[in-house]
């Protein structure tokens, strides 16, 4: 559905993107993770046809944005991070614009207009001047917008930014829902929004596209936490020696985190040389991987091998 190949955005000497390529199939909800300026909300405006790409190319649906652009935006809906809202006109009448400005079929906007209102939950507001709706009723009419002539794509820059935790958990069950018949890429800094709607995360760091995995690949690990009651002796050489185990580390105190090869973490014999050296395990099993600690992970990463090239 959606393809980027070497995708290169300069400003001046500036990189904003650096050479990303992805595929996206259709029916996925894509999370794309970065921090502020890691060049996320850029790749949306060349996705979207807002912004010229320096190098490299995109296409959706098999149209290039570059050269087949109008084709491309018609399998494309937007919200863009701030939603361009006119505040004055009721739900309804900007809706009914904006379905004749993407060229709906006249005798269907009714019932265009109709299917978004009812798939965002705005069917009581239909007839509210846009200005005395909440933020989040605002994000619901930016996504209705969006839909309006039933896109393939579906692109979300920051649609929860500012919202309460209730609007939140609404707008989020919204997108879960769109994600059953569209393909959405999410863009946002809030990693709790990737981990609860996405399927699959792209992430970026300085321009760079640094992870592009399903999100139950990323998270797996291959480190056991065992955590032991104070006073025991030289931890690191006896676990060590265990068959499948890569690496022992202090994670502070009596933690330890243990790294290992093979299928099945070696917790029958970390327990096992635990009760032959005398030591009381007060917790042990697989470690808890969080997209924070993915993050924080990749970040290292990236920081020591620009630093070690420069």
């Amino acid at each position: 559905m959606i393809s980027i190949q070497n995708l290169t955005r300069k400003y001046g000497n500036v990189v904003a993107v650096d050479r990303v390529s992805t595929e996206i199939q259709r029916g996925q909800i894509v999370g794309l993770l970065g921090h502020n300026g890691a060049g996320k909300t850029t790749v949306m405006k060349i996705l979207t046809g807002y912004l010229d790409a320096t190098e490299g190319t995109v296409k959706v649906g098999g149209f290039d944005v570059d050269t087949d652009r109008i084709e491309a935006q018609k399998r494309i809906g937007y919200l863009p991070e701030n939603a361009p809202l006119y505040e004055e006109m009721l739900v309804q009448e900007y809706l009914v614009m904006l379905a004749e400005l993407r060229g709906v079929p006249v005798a269907e906007i009714p019932a265009r207009v109709g299917e978004a209102i009812v798939a965002t939950g705005l069917n009581e507001r239909l007839l509210s001047p846009i200005h005395t709706l909440s933020k989040g009723l605002r994000q619901r009419v930016g996504i209705a917008q969006a839909i309006l002539h039933r896109p393939d794509v579906l692109v979300l820059d920051e649609p929860t930014n500012g919202l309460d935790p209730m609007q939140i958990r609404a707008i989020r069950t919204l997108i879960q829902r769109l994600g059953e018949r569209t393909t959405i890429i999410l863009s946002t800094h809030i990693l709790q929004e990737i981990e609860a709607v996405c399927d699959r995360v792209l992430i970026m760091i300085q321009g760079a596209l640094v992870a592009d995995a399903p999100m139950g690949e990323l998270l797996v690990t291959r480190r056991v936490r065992l955590e032991l009651a104070p006073g025991t002796g030289d931890v690191a050489h006896i676990l060590g020696g265990i068959d499948g185990v890569t690496e022992v580390t202090n994670l502070g105190g009596d933690a330890w985190g243990l790294g290992f090869q093979g299928e099945a973490p070696p917790v029958p014999a970390i327990v096992a040389a635990c009760a032959k050296a005398g030591w009381t395990i007060a917790a042990v099993g697989p470690e808890h991987r969080t997209l924070e600690s993915v993050y924080k992970e990749l970040q290292d990463e990236h920081a020591r091998r620009v630093g070690g090239a420069a």
